[in-house]
């Protein structure tokens, strides 16, 4: 099983794109650690078909050895359909389910069942402001069979804003706008029960600095794996999840078969107790980004 923090910042590519297969032969963006290919809201309704038959010699190429990650982002049930039955949709890694509400859910599950695909279903309906059906969701996802599949779950926060009549101002992290407590309410949702979240996309490309303040937020909100919608997000969002070296060398410590029940280290508490769920997850940012070399940020439990 991948862990989620492989993923890094995702790019999202139109399958539109006629370059898709030098990306899976790693020719182009081997950098970039995981790739959607997307048939949803990226490709018009006209240009489906294109897309559909452009991802055609990409899937099949799949075969080519790499550490990089591939979904694809289908645009219903029916494009799932078609998608599975391309030749190499075996060695794709999975899929990124849009829109999904517990009423559409079952007829992707039954698509995919028994293929050993990941999937990373996206909440960005009206149901998320809806509490009772994000824990509705919640246990229709928490089944065996299905919770196994699940490597984290997508926020769509264009999706989410354009259903309240809005759009994020510049220089404004999602924080900073009414999306910042449904983010707060998904992470308590659905993390105690064990399932990872992803952060929305940041769309203004000449904002560097609002975006390292949102990402520093998504880390704090315990989110990782954001989208990212052209390469140059990529390095300054992995730039972000790297750790300090103070912060890992607490995190060793704390794991330690011998630490004990609470000391002082770095002026902080340590208690393995409480503090060993953080301690992994910051072990394993810091192999997959390494370590920071400025002052600032968090990184998730």
């Amino acid at each position: 099983m991948r862990d989620v923090a492989e993923l890094g910042a995702s790019l999202y590519l139109p399958a539109t794109r006629p370059d898709l297969l030098q990306v899976v032969k790693g020719e182009k963006l081997a950098e970039v650690r995981s790739v959607i290919f997307c048939t949803e809201d990226s490709v018009t309704a006209r240009d489906l078909p294109l897309a559909l038959e452009n991802l055609r010699a990409p899937i099949a190429a799949l075969r080519y050895a790499t550490n990089q990650m591939r979904f694809v982002r289908v645009r219903s049930p029916e494009v799932l359909r078609h998608v599975l039955a391309l030749p190499g949709i075996e060695r794709l890694d999975g899929f990124v389910l849009p829109k999904v509400t517990r009423a559409v859910l079952p007829e992707y599950l039954r698509l995919l069942r028994g293929r050993g695909h990941l999937l990373m279903p996206t909440l960005e309906t009206k149901d998320v402001f809806d509490e009772r059906e994000m824990i509705a969701l919640r246990r229709a996802l928490d089944r065996d069979g299905v919770r196994e599949c699940v490597l984290s779950l997508r926020i769509g926060g264009n999706d989410l804003l354009s259903l309240l009549g809005m759009r994020r101002p510049r220089g404004r992290t999602l924080y900073q706008t009414p999306l910042g407590p449904v983010i707060a309410r998904l992470v308590t949702t659905f993390k105690p029960s064990g399932f990872h979240l992803s952060a929305p996309v940041f769309e203004y490309l000449d904002d560097v600095a609002t975006l390292e303040r949102e990402v520093d937020e998504d880390l704090a909100h315990g989110l990782v794996g954001k989208t990212a919608i052209h390469p140059d997000q990529v390095p300054l969002i992995h730039a972000c999840y790297r750790v300090h070296a103070s912060d890992l060398e607490m995190a060793d410590q704390i794991l330690r078969d011998d630490a004990p029940a609470v000391f002082r280290m770095h002026d902080a508490m340590c208690e393995p107790a409480t503090h060993r769920n953080w301690a992994r997850r910051l072990q394993k940012a810091a192999t997959c980004f390494g370590l920071r070399e400025r002052s600032g940020g968090a990184v998730a439990a």
